[in-house]
């Protein structure tokens, strides 16, 4: 039955009260009522206001993303530096990128590059990049309750965004779900409440990829991950009986009728505040609205991709239109059939063929889908990675691990357009003037969003800890 609130007692009109669900990352509602929802165990500030970004889309490119061989190229340097592919203009004069990111080119008069994000954290988990703490051990491969709280987190801590929404969703799925086969129980850290508990996680979408061919190697031979994010199935909900609702109806249309029938209820208008809002989320239909792509025509379909990360990107900016303020999506690693952007072997083939293409079709379709519906000024959208990649091409035509050096590209929200921030040395190895740190880029963010990056929170021995973890803001790239 579904859950709503308080203990498990029967209602005289035969309405069941009962806590609205287990807390936990994997549920549907996990970050959409906990705490936008339920009580919280402490209050929380209010809302920040003022801030040029309403929201943020996160596009994380899990594995670590090569520098040099996309926006900080080095055509001078040795070839076993700069490696097969060679720099084109832009519509930023003086700014070269890799020739196959022809259509990003055209973009970047409307953007930022920063190309010296340096710290030591090496470790493929988006643990930095979306908290600003760079000192997770390198080995972990689940989150911790001692974790620092992401940026969704904050926001939801904050109670931002409306409240029917989501304060944070994380697409296409969980951060290491595409590795479970490998590492059973891996949950890559970053997107979640860490200290600040489990009721401020985001809502996690799921997927199921699809593949056209088999890979002729494994990890390096990358086989494009074809589908859309969706909401977690009813049977994940907990004590949500569906054999109780009308089979003639379809799923929807069963969760649809049970929420009309509880809000018929007498006992509605017995229920507090926080239990009426709980009800209220969940039989809104604008969280199930803004992951229905069939609303969406197919032209527009096609120009994000019905690949995996467009989709999820088209998702993106539909939850931007419900007001959500804090969405990410990762580039996730499906098994053998790609290892994403940590190219060990065949860097410049996975590039090639695979990472720069859809890189190249889903950033300038979410910029200019942003732009023409007017949302691009109060949306920020950031694509980095979790580290580099090293200067030097390795035997097996890859290049390894390099967190000392690596970019982040900042467009809209309130970043300053057609700005190149920071130098590296001839071989983008490390940064020769204004080295910035993960804190830096995530002390920017929540400026934009107007929230204080020195804002204390308390972690779970009552210490005062900044979000931002001593970053600062980059103000030489805000408008």
């Amino acid at each position: 039955m579904l859950r709503i609130l308080g203990s498990r007692t029967q209602l005289c009109d035969g309405l069941p009260r009962r806590e609205l669900m287990r807390v936990g990352g994997l549920s549907l509602f996990g970050g959409m009522t906990l705490p936008r929802l339920l009580a919280a165990a402490r209050p929380s500030p209010a809302a920040p206001i003022g801030g040029t970004a309403k929201s943020v889309i996160l596009l994380n490119l899990l594995g670590g993303p090569s520098q040099m061989d996309m926006f900080d190229m080095k055509p001078l340097a040795p070839v076993e530096v700069r490696g097969e592919f060679q720099p084109i203009d832009t519509s930023l004069p003086g700014l070269q990128i890799c020739e196959h990111l022809p259509n990003t080119a055209r973009y970047m008069h409307q953007a930022t590059i920063v190309r010296t994000v340096t710290h030591t954290y090496n470790a493929h988990n988006p643990l930095a990049m979306m908290t600003g703490f760079t000192g997770g051990a390198n080995n972990q491969l689940a989150p911790e309750p001692t974790d620092p709280p992401d940026i969704g987190a904050i926001c939801q801590y904050l109670n931002m965004g409306p409240r029917e929404m989501p304060g944070a969703v994380c697409l296409p799925c969980f951060p290491g779900f595409g590795e479970r086969t490998m590492y059973p129980g891996i949950r890559r850290p970053g997107p979640y409440g860490g200290f600040l508990g489990h009721r401020y996680d985001p809502l996690f979408g799921e997927c199921d990829p699809k593949f056209d061919r088999e890979p002729s190697v494994n990890y390096y031979d990358p086989v494009r991950p074809m589908g859309a994010p969706t909401l977690p199935a009813l049977d994940v909900l907990p004590e949500m009986n569906v054999d109780r609702l009308d089979r003639r109806l379809s799923m929807l249309q069963k969760l649809d009728s049970a929420f009309a029938q509880a809000e018929s209820s007498p006992a509605i208008a017995r229920m507090d505040e926080v239990q009426q809002r709980a009800l209220a989320m969940l039989s809104t239909s604008k969280v199930r609205d803004a992951f229905d792509l069939d609303r969406e025509p197919d032209s527009l379909r096609d120009q994000y991709g019905r690949n995996m990360m467009g989709s999820s990107l088209l998702v993106s900016r539909r939850l931007v239109e419900a007001g959500v303020p804090f969405i990410s999506v990762h580039a996730e690693i499906f098994g053998r059939y790609g290892h994403s952007y940590d190219m060990h072997q065949n860097n410049f083939g996975m590039l090639k063929e695979e990472n720069l293409p859809v890189l190249d079709m889903v950033y300038p379709a979410l910029i200019e889908d942003l732009e023409q519906r007017g949302l691009l000024d109060s949306t920020l959208v950031v694509v980095m990675g979790e580290m580099g990649r090293s200067p030097r091409v390795n035997a097996k035509a890859g290049r390894d691990h390099w967190p000392q050096c690596g970019f982040s590209l900042l467009t809209g929200g309130g970043v300053r357009r057609g700005t190149i921030f920071g130098t590296t040395d001839k071989q983008a190895a490390y940064p020769t003037s204004h080295p910035v740190s993960p804190g830096d880029i995530v002390a920017t963010i929540y400026h934009l969003l107007g929230i204080d990056p020195h804002m204390m929170v308390p972690d779970r021995t009552n210490r005062p800890i900044a979000i931002a973890h001593g970053g600062n803001v980059i103000t030489d790239i805000v408008a």
